[in-house]
């Protein structure tokens, strides 16, 4: 196996869930999170702004095999689709990389911490139906 580099971080230039954060700030949210957590920070890698597009993600998942680690801003800049959800973070955890929520402290290292991810998951998709005003624009 090749030599792991360190954590990559991963940022966005659109709002989740109604929530939109400038990049430096989601750069030091990340940062801070490695850094209490004795990870190696990689620079983030930043999604484009488009609505659903998840281009940039998909080029943290190629370099998989790289990293140690993928550190979201938050959990819910990951896909809204449950399926696609689950096979993004599979792939990743297949590769042997953890993957990270900064905002929320979570981590995603095995199966059963991705089933503690999907309930958390499930509990804010419930909120947001109960808030007819609230917007959603996470990845599809």
């Amino acid at each position: 196996m090749s030599r792991r580099l360190g954590h990559r971080g991963y940022i966005g230039s659109r709002p989740y869930f109604g929530e939109r954060v400038p990049q430096h700030v989601q750069n030091l949210v990340v940062r801070d999170f490695c850094e209490r957590n004795g990870f190696t920070y990689l620079l983030s890698a930043a999604e484009y702004a488009m609505p659903g597009c998840s281009m940039v993600f998909e080029d943290v998942i190629q370099e998989a095999e790289t990293l140690s680690g993928v550190v979201l801003y938050s959990i819910f800049m990951l896909p809204q689709k449950k399926a696609r959800r689950l096979d993004v973070v599979e792939r990743l955890l297949d590769a042997g990389v953890t993957l990270h929520g900064a905002v929320e402290n979570i981590h995603v290292r095995d199966r059963n911490e991705l089933a503690e991810l999907e309930l958390i998951w499930a509990m804010r998709m419930i909120e947001q139906t109960d808030d007819p005003a609230g917007k959603t624009s996470a990845t599809a």
